[in-house]
C-alpha cells in the first residue's frame, strides 16, 4: 500500500494526483495542503479521510476545524502545517503540487524525512536545485519528475547507459501567442494568455507557458534533475504536444515519449514508478493526428526563454531573481497593472540589478526572493 501527501490538493496537480487516487485501490492519502480553498479541501478531506490538512490561512483553517469537526482529522496552518505534512510519519512519498518558491522548505523537511519526491513543483530545483540534489542523494530519497516534459525524459532515460546521454529535447507548445510578433505581444489581454491550446492548467503556469518562461524554468530544472549542461537542452517547439521530450544518444539514436496531453500519466508514473498502470484517458490515434510539426524558439519575441538560459549561466542565486521577478510580474499582469511584454522587461532588469552569491543558502535564496520583490515594488 503506497500513503502519499499532497502539497497543493486544491490545484491543478493536486486534484489530478487525487484522480489517479480514486483510481488506484493500493494508494490512500495522509496528509493534504491548500492556500485558501476551503471548500474544496473540505470536499477532498471528507472524501479521501487523511490523517491531517493544512490550510496556508490561519482563520481559514480554524473554520475548516469547524467544518470538520464531526472527522478525526488534525488541521494546522501556514508554513508549519505543510512542514507536517511534507514529512508526515504515515507517508512514504510527498507530492510537491503547490506553485512557488514556498515548496523548498516544506520540500527539504520531506527529503530529511526519506520521503521520496514526486516533483511538480519546479520552482524548487530552479532555485535551490544545488541544495536539493544533494541532500536527495545523501538521504538516499528518490526525486521523481511530474512534470509532462521531464517525465517523458525520464522515461527515455530508462534502461539507458546515463553516460551516452548527447543532448535533451525539450519540447514546448509555443503556447497560445506562437508565431506572433513582439508587437503583436504589446496588445494581448488577461484572457488572450489564459487560453492554452493544449493543457489544461492553473492561471501562472499557463501565463508562463504564452511568455516561454515556463520552458526557460524547466530548461533549469532538467540541468538539476538529469545532471546535464546547459549546451545539451534544446527546446523545441511542438505545437502539437504529442512528443512530451526526448533523448538523443551518442550514436544519434534518439528515444521519445508520446502521449495524448493529459496530466495524469507523469503523476501516475511517478506514483508507482517503475510499474506502468492502466490509465483511462484518450488512447494517441497517430493516423487522426497525421503530422507532427518541429520549429525553433523565437528568443525575440519570447526573450524570457533566452533569460532563463542566462540565469541558469550566471548560476548561484540569479535563478532566484529570474523566477521571483517572474512571479511578481506575472502577479502583476493578472491583475491588469502591467502589459503582457512588461513580464519579461520586469525580469530582465532585475537580473541586471543583481549581484550573484555564487551557493546560496536557503537563507540566501529566500532573502534574495524578498529583496526582488522590494525591488519591483519599488518601480512599478
Amino acid at each position: 500500500m503506497r500513503r502519499i501527501s499532497i502539497l497543493g490538493s486544491t490545484g491543478s496537480i493536486g486534484t489530478q494526483t487525487l484522480d489517479v487516487v480514486r483510481s488506484n485501490d493500493d494508494v490512500t492519502v495522509a496528509a493534504l495542503t491548500a492556500g485558501s480553498n476551503i471548500d474544496l479541501l473540505e470536499k477532498q478531506i471528507r472524501e479521501f479521510k487523511p490523517e491531517m490538512a493544512a490550510l496556508w490561512d490561519e482563520y481559514k483553517a480554524k473554520e475548516l476545524k469547524l467544518r470538520l469537526k464531526d472527522m478525526a482529522v488534525r488541521i494546522s496552518y501556514g508554513m508549519e502545517g505543510m512542514l507536517e505534512a511534507a514529512s508526515i510519519e504515515s507517508a512514504d512519498m510527498t507530492v510537491t503540487a503547490v506553485v512557488g518558491m514556498i515548496g523548498i522548505l516544506p520540500t527539504i523537511a520531506a527529503i530529511r524525512a526519506g520521503k521520496d519526491i514526486a516533483l511538480a513543483n519546479k520552482e524548487t530545483l530552479v532555485t535551490a536545485g544545488h541544495i536539493i540534489m544533494s541532500m536527495a542523494k545523501a538521504y538516499n530519497v528518490k526525486i521523481l519528475p511530474v512534470d509532462s516534459e521531464h517525465s517523458a525524459i525520464f522515461q527515455s532515460l530508462n534502461g539507458q547507459d546515463k553516460k551516452s546521454l548527447k543532448r535533451i529535447l525539450l519540447t514546448a507548445s509555443g503556447g497560445p501567442f506562437r508565431g506572433r510578433s513582439a508587437k503583436d505581444l504589446a496588445k494581448v489581454t488577461v484572457e488572450d494568455a489564459l487560453k492554452h491550446p493544449n493543457w489544461v492548467m492553473g492561471r501562472k503556469i499557463t501565463v508562463d507557458s504564452a511568455t516561454m518562461v515556463n520552458k526557460g524554468l524547466e530548461v533549469i530544472e532538467a540541468k538539476w534533475l538529469f545532471d546535464v549542461d546547459l549546451d545539451q537542452i534544446q527546446v523545441v517547439v511542438h505545437p502539437q504536444s504529442v512528443i512530451h521530450s526526448a533523448v538523443e544518444f551518442a550514436d544519434r539514436g534518439i528515444i521519445a515519449q508520446l502521449g495524448t496531453p493529459d496530466m495524469r500519466l507523469p503523476i501516475q508514473y511517478a506514483l508507482f514508478y517503475p510499474e506502468r498502470r492502466p490509465l483511462n484517458t484518450e488512447p494517441l490515434d497517430l493516423f487522426e493526428l497525421g503530422t507532427m510539426t518541429f520549429e525553433a524558439p523565437d528568443p525575440v519575441t519570447f526573450k524570457g526563454l533566452g533569460l532563463a538560459y542566462k540565469a541558469a549561466k550566471a548560476g548561484g542565486s540569479m535563478p532566484t531573481v529570474f523566477n521571483a521577478a517572474n512571479e511578481r510580474a506575472v502577479a502583476m499582469f493578472l491583475d491588469r497593472k502591467i502589459g503582457f511584454p512588461d513580464i519579461a522587461n520586469i525580469i530582465e532588469f532585475s537580473m541586471q540589478m543583481h549581484q550573484v552569491i555564487p551557493e546560496p543558502s536557503v537563507e540566501d535564496i529566500l532573502n534574495t526572493e524578498a529583496a526582488t520583490y522590494d525591488f519591483i515594488e519599488s518601480r512599478w
